[in-house]
């Protein structure tokens, strides 16, 4: 049975497609239902597209319920020291870019 969950967002930005050629974005799509391609009941699939390219103007995946859990809490750990960055760089305090860098980077991989 569908599930008839689709959530959709302007999106800007750009994104690899099949053709292995880059296309800017207009949305992305976020559903929860059947796999079409993984080997996995209900999905979460998030589609990059261009409304107004022909279909292979697209890039997806199809991610389990805990895996985009994951994906989301990354995705706010990033935000947040983005948003950190920007307000940094806009009350100028912007750190030197080039040299030793000031704090070592370590990637967090969740699990």
């Amino acid at each position: 049975m569908c599930t008839s969950i689709v959530e959709i967002a302007t999106a800007s930005g750009m994104a690899k497609g099949d053709q292995d050629e880059w296309f800017p974005l207009t949305h992305s799509v976020v559903a929860y239902d059947h796999a079409r391609h993984a080997w996995l009941e209900d999905v979460i699939t998030i589609d990059f597209v261009h409304r107004d390219l022909p279909p292979r103007a697209r890039a997806a995946v199809e991610l389990t319920l805990e895996s985009a859990k994951a994906l989301h809490e990354a995705l706010a750990r990033a935000i947040a020291a983005a948003e950190l960055e920007e307000s940094e760089r806009g009350q100028g305090l912007e750190r030197p870019r080039s040299g030793v860098p000031e704090r070592s980077f370590a990637p967090r991989i969740a699990a």
